[in-house]
């Protein structure tokens, strides 16, 4: 009997060291991936602190009122001024232009895709809306300095094209997809019974549309054009190519078709050219410093309303939170008299006398006769500008794709595939360029995905909705919407120079994994949402523990949903430029590095090389364009392709 007892007692003992192991095993692994889910956070204060250190000097010895009302910017000049009234006027000038230009086209083609469009058109334009976002900016900045800076030069008969409307136009362009996608999920998140409701007791279809799906879709539409705002202030690469960069403010200040100069462009132009700790250099990271901190309230206004939005579905829409069809009737009537007087301006600014005359008519015929028109008529005319919309944002891009596919493939051939450029880029390949874009992407994956899968996991798996969480989501969206440029400022301050690294491949890669890690973890998290909560229930409910639950049971079928956020980050970081000009590239190698801390040739910096530096490279710049839109457009076609071959087999 005494055996028998010492060896139950054994038996308990054991049980209790191997649950005590377990318990501390599962501590462990959770501790992990909260550290991995902090480190968003942890990032976005290390960027802020890294430029408040190299930029605080500016601020306390020109003062900070003097330096953000200041109207002149010559930092090399013989006694140097810093004033950034200008830049942040020009940012200002040219975020306004591109949501002029954008947000109806954007607008018009959400409610077509949700509205209108047929499953089969649907399946063409949200695709072509993914490819616009899939562009790089430095693509589209070649495109804007050699067709769009051209057309205007020929249309106005002007001595360059490189203007603020060029910049505004490029700009619009680029936040197409931002507003369309976020405005399209909005709409089409209107509970069906609005609709029904409205089309039940007589209204016409666009009356449904204009008077109660968009005013209850309006803080989502609204949060798509602050996203919009954001991305067109913190591009550098497209507006630095065709904006004319003259830091002055437009005489008369309406003239779109005066150049001039954002914050991102003087980064991206002066940042490679001033020696490291002196004044000029500590002007530009105070002027990233006003940048970024625009940037984070911009994308703060958006996570606010979005996730006020999303709370309200949650409880569900209540009558009270609908604008009612007299007050939004009301209110479009009011609004539209100063938007009329405001179009007529830049209307003829912009416009031939005899279009703008022409249009001026149209414009008083429809606003003082529109209540006199049926109903039916209306519709007509508003759908017309609803598909219109929708054409010319398909048009854009076949228009993009067409130019450079066109001009690039001449260029294409086995030697230019296979070998290194000669003649500053005149000749020669491109070879060490796509290799070390690879080399780039790879090892930023490499470092993003294992931080980002944690963080997700963590946010989905081991906590509940709280301010820990708010605090790390609010950290994943402040570091998404961080400028490109921004990134590479830090790479340069904290990885090139206080750690040491130099400028390297491991450099570029460290930051591009920065750059893409909310979009690995924000896919992941979807992807792991989207497993049903019954199988961790029952896995639980059999005796295994949370790790094992996550790692046999959640994890395999996310795996897609993961894969499809790797691929995406490897398109974005393939594409980008503002964030390894500083920290990883050279323009011309004829060999390939030998280790992580030598500098790499990479396609959208050589892009950028030839397109603004090297006269009579026509051909090599269209191969090098095409070559780099070919590449990362392929990340993202099959990106869509995994997407959408396990959403049918999840329907099946």
């Amino acid at each position: 009997m005494v055996k028998f007892m010492k060896k139950m007692h054994g038996v308990m003992n054991a049980s209790g060291n191997t649950a005590r192991v377990s318990f501390l095993k599962e501590q462990a692994i959770k501790t992990v991936f909260f550290f991995t889910a902090l480190f968003a956070v942890i990032v976005v204060l290390f960027i802020l602190l890294f430029l408040l250190r190299d930029g605080y000097v500016i601020f306390e010895k020109v003062g900070v009122l003097t330096l953000l009302s200041g109207a002149t910017w010559a930092p090399t000049a013989v006694e140097p001024l810093y004033g950034i009234f200008p830049l942040i006027v020009g940012t200002l000038l040219v975020t306004l232009g591109a949501m002029v230009f954008a947000v109806p086209l954007s607008i018009g083609c959400a409610i077509y895709i949700s509205e209108l469009a047929s499953p089969r058109v649907k399946q063409v334009l949200k695709p072509a809306v993914e490819l616009l976002a899939g562009i790089p900016s430095v693509v589209y900045g070649f495109f804007g300095l050699i067709v769009l800076t051209s057309f205007i030069r020929v249309t106005f008969d002007l001595p360059t094209g490189e203007t603020w409307l060029a910049a505004s136009v490029l700009l619009g362009i680029m936040a197409l997809p931002t507003i369309i996608s976020v405005s399209e999920d909005a709409i089409s998140s209107v509970p069906h019974e609005y609709k029904e409701g409205s089309l039940a007791i007589g209204a016409t279809r666009w009356q449904t549309i204009s008077l109660v799906l968009v005013p209850a879709a309006l803080s989502g539409i609204a949060a798509a054009i602050i996203l919009g705002v954001g991305r067109a202030i913190g591009e550098t690469m497209a507006v630095l190519m065709v904006a004319g960069n003259a830091a002055i403010i437009p005489e008369p200040f309406w003239n779109i078709l005066s150049p001039l100069r954002t914050l991102t462009a003087t980064l991206g132009i002066e940042m490679g050219e001033v020696s490291v700790g002196g004044d000029h250099y500590r002007a530009l990271f105070g002027v990233a410093v006003v940048l970024l901190i625009i940037t984070l309230i911009i994308n703060l206004t958006a996570v606010a309303i979005l996730r006020h939005l999303k709370e309200g579905r949650k409880r569900g829409i209540t009558r009270k939170s609908l604008v009612s069809a007299y007050t939004q009737e009301s209110f479009v009537r009011f609004a539209k008299f100063p938007g009329f007087l405001i179009a007529l301006v830049f209307l003829f600014i912009v416009a031939p006398l005899w279009l703008a005359v022409l249009l001026l008519l149209a414009g008083v015929i429809w606003y003082f006769g529109r209540d006199r028109l049926s109903q039916k008529y209306i519709q007509a005319v508003a759908f017309t500008f609803v598909v219109a919309a929708a054409v010319i944002v398909l048009a854009i891009l076949v228009i993009i794709l067409q130019d450079i596919i066109l001009n690039g493939l001449p260029a294409l051939s086995w030697e230019f595939l296979t070998q290194p450029p000669k003649d500053l880029g005149r000749a020669g390949g491109i070879f060490p360029a796509i290799i070390g874009t690879l080399y780039l992407v790879m090892g930023a994956i490499a470092i993003a995905l294992p931080l980002g899968v944690g963080a997700a996991i963590y946010l989905v798996e081991y906590t509940r909705e709280g301010r820990i969480t708010r605090l790390i989501r609010t950290g994943v969206d402040l570091l998404n919407g961080t400028p490109s440029i921004v990134f590479g400022l830090f790479g340069f301050a904290f990885i090139v120079l206080y750690l040491k690294i130099g400028v390297s491949m491991l450099a570029g890669q460290i930051t591009l994994a920065l750059m893409v890690l909310p979009t690995v973890i924000r896919t992941t998290e979807e992807a792991l949402k989207n497993i049903p909560q019954s199988l961790r229930e029952g896995s639980l409910a059999l005796g295994a523990t949370r790790w094992q639950t996550i790692s046999r049971v959640v994890l395999p079928p996310a795996v897609p949903g993961i894969v499809t956020g790797a691929i995406l980050s490897i398109g974005r970081a393939a594409g980008e430029t503002a964030p390894i000009m500083f920290t990883a590239v050279v323009f011309s190698s004829r060999f390939l590095p030998d280790s992580v801390f030598q500098p790499v040739m990479a396609l959208p910096y050589h892009l950028f090389i030839l397109a603004t530096n090297v006269p009579g490279a026509s051909t090599n710049k269209y191969g090098t364009a095409l070559v780099l839109l070919l590449l990362v457009i392929g990340f993202y076609a099959v990106a869509i392709i995994v997407r959408n071959h396990f959403q049918k087999k999840s329907r099946g």
